[in-house]
């Protein structure tokens, strides 16, 4: 019986028997340190869902359920699109602002508990709205740690315009790590203008993502949220095509790819 699109061994690419990728050495699933790429999920159907990971599911790492959307979903939904991205191995988490709604009401410890029961394994330990003591912080990784998941935390605040400085995210990257994150993300939302590293026009702050990037003491734990293209080619030309990328657009998937391999313009100039 021949099987659907849908069954296909995704792997096997249209052109790889005629054409290679003009920068080479971008790492293929499963990924755990490097080249990893983490979309931002605000609503995506059922159906959605298979439409992406049909086309893209070798090129997604994490899938963020963004700030406390999972909280909106119908039961069903949420235990089946949590299962389809399961089993195309894709993590998927709730956003870090869902988790400081837990905080602020006593009851991270039960939401820790309630997204084990879902069946995630990921979790985000930020304070991008709410203030967050580093004693508390560092009790609520310790703890997810210890439940088994894989802790994902963020530096920075979600305001406009609030930017912490570059040895206040060096303390708070170092003790994340210490504490037993996996990876720590640095801020950048969905929209990457006026927050974190970024200026209002979606532009590096130069002086500090220098700074921040020389005294980093593990880069390659780093996740950038980078939702534009204009930032995902300063980040790719700056670590490679491996940099780990974060706040992705679901629909940009495919050209952040093509973008790691070199087959947009924007970086295939750099291999002639």
């Amino acid at each position: 019986m021949q099987r659907s699109s849908s069954e296909r061994d995704v792997r096997v690419r249209a052109w790889d028997d005629l054409l290679h990728d003009p920068i080479p050495g971008r790492i293929a699933k499963p990924r755990t340190e490097h080249g990893l790429t983490m979309l931002i999920d605000t609503g995506l159907g059922l159906q959605e869902t298979r439409d992406l990971i049909e086309l893209a599911s070798p090129y997604i790492d994490y899938l963020k359920l963004g700030f406390g959307t999972s909280k909106l979903y119908p039961a069903t939904v949420l235990a089946d699109k949590i299962r389809l991205l399961h089993e195309h191995q894709i993590n998927v988490y709730p956003g870090g602002t869902f988790l400081e709604t837990a905080i602020l009401q006593n009851k991270w410890e039960p939401f820790l508990d309630r997204c084990l029961q879902l069946g995630m394994r990921t979790v985000e330990v930020s304070d991008g709205t709410i203030t967050l003591s580093p004693e508390l912080r560092r009790r609520i990784i310790r703890e997810a740690k210890r439940l088994g998941f894989h802790v994902f935390t963020e530096v920075g605040k979600k305001e406009n315009g609030a930017m912490l400085p570059v040895d206040v995210q060096l303390q708070m990257i170092e003790a994340d790590l210490e504490s037993g994150a996996t990876n720590v993300i640095i801020e950048g939302r969905e929209s990457g203008k006026a927050v974190g590293l970024f200026n209002e026009d979606g532009t590096l702050r130069r002086d500090d993502f220098d700074a921040l990037v020389e005294q980093l003491p593990h880069p390659s734990r780093l996740i950038w949220e980078a939702p534009l293209k204009s930032q995902q080619i300063e980040l790719i030309h700056t670590f490679g095509p491996n940099v780990n990328l974060g706040n992705i657009n679901p629909r940009d998937t495919i050209s952040l790819e093509a973008l790691r391999c070199g087959l947009r313009s924007d970086t295939l100039r750099n291999t002639l």
